[in-house]
């Protein structure tokens, strides 16, 4: 994780953080192994991290955001890109929150399910027809929603779900049941570390996960990053939100195209793009040089939905028509066609196991509907 960052003059930010926060982060990036990385008190750790070392090499190149957010961790990396938090404390308050969301999650059995294809207002109902702790943590795009608690009530959740509507419910392979009141504990522990740092007002707006709110002020940032450990993260509104507010060209920086995929799929006429390696950077330059040269690319056919799970969609709206040498549990390769939506390859950009389709033959899809589920381990 990150080893093309390694010659890269912001490589040195990961000394830095290995200093502020006692840990040897640069061993965890290059050297942890999958299983390791899935412990929330190292994945937050290093993808904070590694998200800072490319924000640096953007900030290198002199091209500065207009307004930032940040999906639940990456509100720190917004922070820090505004200003209102130093690299150092950020590192402390980051290596504090995954530890502390670690012992919460292990003290209190959790997990979290995406619910594909049904309204938030549907999702929520769901959650509250059945017995148990569920709730609503992620509203992360039209179609989406990451749901969170009891393992069982989660799972009579997700069905509850399906009988609404919903498409599907995927089990996401998480230890936790983040973003819900499973996480007091945590967020009790870390309202004491966020005491013991200094947090400027920021110098351009930071939109906050918890209420969608873009907010100037240094006093109102404590409080709104620890409710954010029980509160669902506002993604969809947040990215409308700064739509409105005329953001036209939205960057993801750090690891993965997640976010990326998420305002493809919610927000039209705009530009995305996102930046994980160092010849991203050289692409963001020329995007910014010239807006839609590079920014639209080319059209796209897949969407990560979690650290493992892939969705393949629709490269344009028409029937689907499954290929019938596909099927469940099958060995899918980069390019390998899944099917057809009318005379248009629907070819995967991802490499893994075909867990299920997700549009029936013949239906009906839009551009970018998921048509096929894939998990890469």
């Amino acid at each position: 994780m990150g080893e093309e960052w390694i010659k890269h003059e912001s490589w040195e930010l990961v000394d830095e953080a290995s200093d502020a926060c006692g840990r040897d982060v640069a061993q965890l990036l290059l050297k942890a192994d999958a299983d390791e990385l899935k412990q929330t008190r190292n994945s937050q750790l290093t993808t904070f991290v590694l998200s800072m070392v490319i924000l640096d090499a953007v900030e290198r190149t002199g091209v500065a955001p207009n307004f930032t957010a940040g999906h639940s961790l990456g509100e720190y990396s917004a922070l820090c890109a505004s200003g209102a938090l130093s690299f150092e404390d950020a590192v402390r308050l980051v290596s504090e929150r995954g530890e502390a969301m670690q012992v919460a999650a292990d003290e209190q059995d959790g997990s979290m399910a995406a619910v594909l294809g049904l309204d938030d207002d549907l999702v929520v109902s769901a959650c509250a027809r059945v017995d148990g702790d569920v709730w609503v943590a992620n509203y992360n795009a039209p179609g989406q929603v990451v749901i969170a608690g009891d393992p069982a009530a989660l799972t009579d959740a997700g069905e509850k779900a399906k009988e609404l509507g919903a498409k599907r419910s995927m089990a996401l392979p998480v230890g936790g049941a983040f973003h819900t009141p499973f996480m007091a504990p945590a967020r009790d522990r870390l309202r004491k570390a966020l005491a013991e740092v200094e947090v400027r007002d920021p110098a351009i707006p930071v939109f906050a996960n918890v209420d969608a709110i873009s907010r100037d002020s240094a006093e109102e940032w404590p409080q709104l990053l620890a409710s954010q450990l029980c509160s669902p993260v506002q993604w969809r509104q947040t990215l409308y939100a700064m739509q409105e507010l005329g953001c036209a060209t939205f960057v993801e920086l750090g690891p993965g195209t997640v976010l990326t995929g998420m305002a493809k799929r919610t927000l039209k006429d705009v530009n995305t793009l996102s930046v994980a390696t160092p010849e991203d950077v050289d692409t963001l330059l020329t995007a910014v040089t010239d807006l839609g040269s590079s920014s639209q690319g080319a059209k796209e056919a897949g969407e990560y939905l979690y650290v493992t799970e892939r969705l393949v969609v629709s490269p344009c709206a028409g029937i689907f028509a499954p290929d019938p040498r596909v099927t469940l549990d099958k060995v899918i390769k980069v390019g390998d066609i899944v099917g057809w939506v009318n005379d248009e390859e629907v070819r995967s950009p991802f490499a893994g196991l075909l867990m299920e389709f997700m549009a029936l033959d013949s239906e009906r899809v839009t551009a970018r509907q998921p048509i096929a589920w894939l998990r890469t381990k």
